[in-house]
């Protein structure tokens, strides 16, 4: 009998995703439906490289960066060089941080005492010799324990005022970008054995991009699922480049990314199922984001992945990663899909930046250091920060909640079993996204910004 309710589910849930997306008319009327109803669009923004503390370490009434009584900030992170660095506010626009392997992020965190970052960021410049990049220089500046605030991400810190900021988002393993985005879209990181066995795939977030080109990725991710409710997606790329440095490495020459080429940001066109479903043409460029805004053909689901100027990474602008988020975002409000879209914003590592919270281990791959979350929507709280521990196993989650009926990516019930040794969306750490929302509250109007404040 469960399983005639959870197939009826799955089915009233595919329905709805075919009736309300791409169908040129804006969807529904939202004011017809109700609570977790009302969304019908669900886009993540993954940005690159940043810490809670980085962004937001003193934003009113965050987790943010200790002070002293006399009101300066309490940690001093050990130089090599001899004394320590305490925090400090940072107005440049490029910025280096530090290595961001798993073997840095071990060191950063030193036991729960989150003091090796200054270590792991001078180490990290030894074998970096292009003074043209300010990653390999700048060492005296120790810029890993630098923050920003509004006076240079004013639009991030607004968006944080209007709707939600999250201050316990950690990333969902301690490590670099790749293992990251497998995350996000599969709630894992593996080696596969086998080309072709799900089941012959184990754990691995120290993923080297030098084997990227051969990766199989056999195990099962989200699009699996969304293709078999008939629910739409799109992965959205900026083409250009992307630092496709290894974990440990401080530089190396940008690789070319293109949406029909994996790379360590764009990893669908590896996996068996979106090959198998013949869903390789749903990864497209940027530009087809804007046209699909524009047509009324915003998919259910979407990732939104930058290129390697916008992205934020070191050393891209802090100011143009912004400007082209605000864009995204600008562009969503302004259309009538603004009052049916949650928008998840955040960063897929922490960059090397430091963060004083000690990640929660919640089993052996996970959880990394602490990045920044946001949640904009018309039905987001105003003025919320949530303290919930999440990491971005919770976009999964809400997802799969939103348009599945609340299937999960689990071996033992998703159709395509697995090696996976968690199912991630239910560990006991991860909150609810969906408790940042109010859906009894009157819509909130759009947040329109200036691109370049």
């Amino acid at each position: 009998m469960r399983n005639s309710i959870v197939v009826a589910a799955l089915a009233l849930c595919a329905c709805r995703a075919k009736s309300v997306v791409g169908s040129g008319d804006g969807g529904l009327d939202a004011g017809a439906l109700t609570g977790l109803q009302k969304i019908q669009h669900v886009v993540v923004i993954m940005q690159e490289n940043r810490s809670f503390d980085h962004y937001f370490g003193t934003y009113p009434g965050a987790d943010g960066i200790p002070l002293l009584p006399d009101g300066g900030f309490a940690p001093c992170a050990p130089d090599p060089d001899g004394g320590c660095v305490a925090p400090f506010h940072d107005t440049n626009n490029v910025n280096a941080g530090g290595p961001h392997g798993s073997g840095s992020a071990i060191a950063d965190i030193n036991g729960g005492l989150m003091d090796g970052f200054v270590r792991e960021q001078v180490g990290g410049k030894k074998n970096c010799t292009d003074p043209n990049n300010p990653v390999c220089t700048g060492s005296g500046r120790r810029d890993a324990m630098g923050f920003h605030d509004d006076r240079e991400i004013p639009n991030y810190w607004a968006y944080a005022k209007q709707f939600v900021l999250q201050d316990r988002m950690f990333e969902p393993n301690a490590s670099w970008s790749l293992p990251q985005h497998l995350f996000m879209v599969s709630g894992w990181s593996a080696r596969c054995s086998s080309p072709g066995d799900p089941m012959s795939c184990t754990s691995d977030i120290d993923l080297q991009i030098a084997k990227t080109a051969s990766n199989d990725y056999a195990w099962t991710d989200l699009t699996y699922l969304l293709h078999k409710a008939n629910v739409s997606w799109r992965y959205y790329l900026a083409e250009g480049t992307a630092p496709d440095c290894n974990d440990s490495e401080m530089e190396c020459p940008p690789q070319p990314q293109l949406a029909n080429v994996p790379t360590i940001w764009n990893p669908l066109p590896q996996f068996d199922t979106v090959k198998a479903n013949g869903q390789l043409g749903n990864v497209v460029a940027i530009e087809q984001f804007y046209l699909d805004v524009k047509n009324g053909q915003l998919p259910a689901v979407s990732w939104v992945v930058p290129d390697g100027a916008v992205s934020e990474h070191p050393p891209a602008l802090v100011s143009t990663g912004q400007a082209y988020v605000t864009g995204i975002v600008n562009t969503i409000m302004q259309s009538p899909d603004w009052s049916s879209t949650a928008i998840f914003l955040t960063w897929d590592d922490w960059g090397g930046f430091y963060d004083h919270v000690q990640p929660p281990a919640v089993d052996g791959n996970g959880y990394g250091l602490r990045v920044p979350g946001l949640v904009i929507s018309p039905y987001a709280k105003k003025g919320f920060i949530d303290h919930q521990t999440l990491s971005h196993d919770a976009y999964l989650k809400f997802i799969e909640d939103v348009f599945l009926g609340a299937q999960r990516l689990d071996p033992a019930t998703d159709g395509r079993p697995d090696s996976r040794p968690t199912v991630r969306e239910r560990m006991a750490a991860l909150g609810d996204l969906a408790n940042d929302f109010d859906f009894t509250q009157a819509p909130q109007a759009p947040l329109v910004l200036k691109q370049k404040p």
